[in-house]
């Protein structure tokens, strides 16, 4: 696999479809600097995005959320990645919005005389954990925390918020790890680096409260799962010293689907047959 700066192929970049190569972006773009942007991570299945309209509006409520107004509206977006698609001849595909302040007249932490930029890319992406789905992801425990929703907007997926996740994953990885779990600034059970978790105990379903961290659509989603099927769910405040009790473990996310977890650092959890379950069912949904 080449890199992602040198592929054939076309990006859509600021109204338009470039090569791929020529997608490029001047050094001094306020982004590079002060994380001044925001993305969506979005799967095609058989040529259709899945909940591709919910993610269009969550990139625009993103760049709100950081005083980035986008100067594009949900339906150009939506153009834009059909367009993508097309042009790339993908039909399965991981596809990328994302939006930046670009290089402008300021320079500084200010950057409100910059414009706003928009690109939309799409490739082939296989298992974002690779053969995990089948014998469960080992995760390390971070020693980052999610931040406190005073001090960032947390419910926007901004590419600030990532940075822990980026130095968390990279230690992980080099004990071994698939990826790793966050505590939140108070102690309780977050999330992974870019996937949101659930416990099973019981028969029940138990995920983290998403008050300072981001509330995926496939979390969304696989809770309807779960609800349909008269599974009862708890969205709640976990503390670490529960963690020995629970018996099954997945994660969720655009990249990752559903993805069963079989160890968090010296925890231990099942493959069993409602994390199998639900993997099924959003397979089967996303599909549709």
């Amino acid at each position: 696999m080449t890199g992602y700066d040198d592929r054939d192929g076309k990006i859509w970049l600021d109204g338009a479809l470039v090569d791929w190569r020529g997608a490029q972006v001047h050094v001094l773009s306020h982004a590079l600097h002060y994380a001044s942007s925001v993305f969506e991570g979005e799967r095609a299945y058989g040529g259709r995005i899945f909940a591709s309209r919910a993610h269009s509006e969550r990139l625009i409520a993103s760049g709100t959320a950081i005083d980035m107004p986008i100067p594009w509206s949900v339906d150009q977006i939506e153009a834009a990645k059909a367009e993508v698609m097309a042009a790339n001849g993908l039909s399965d595909a991981y596809v990328r919005a994302f939006a930046w302040r670009g290089a402008g007249e300021d320079m500084g932490v200010s950057s409100a005389r910059n414009p706003v930029r928009l690109a939309v890319a799409a490739w082939e992406w296989g298992a974002y954990y690779g053969d995990s789905k089948t014998k469960g992801a080992a995760l390390d425990i971070s020693q980052w925390k999610r931040p406190s929703p005073e001090t960032i907007p947390s419910h926007a997926k901004a590419a600030g918020l990532y940075m822990i996740c980026t130095m968390s994953k990279h230690a992980a990885e080099a004990k071994g790890f698939a990826d790793a779990m966050m505590f939140d600034y108070r102690g309780y059970v977050a999330e992974a680096t870019g996937a949101n978790i659930f416990f099973v105990k019981d028969g029940e379903v138990h995920t983290p409260l998403p008050d300072c961290f981001l509330n995926g659509i496939t979390r969304q989603t696989v809770i309807g799962l779960l609800r349909e099927r008269n599974i009862p769910v708890h969205e709640r405040h976990i503390g670490p010293e529960e963690l020995e009790g629970f018996q099954q473990c997945w994660l969720t996310g655009t990249a990752a689907e559903v993805t069963p977890v079989g160890h968090i650092g010296d925890y231990a959890f099942e493959v069993g047959a409602l994390t199998r379950e639900i993997a099924e069912a959003y397979e089967t949904l996303v599909r549709a």
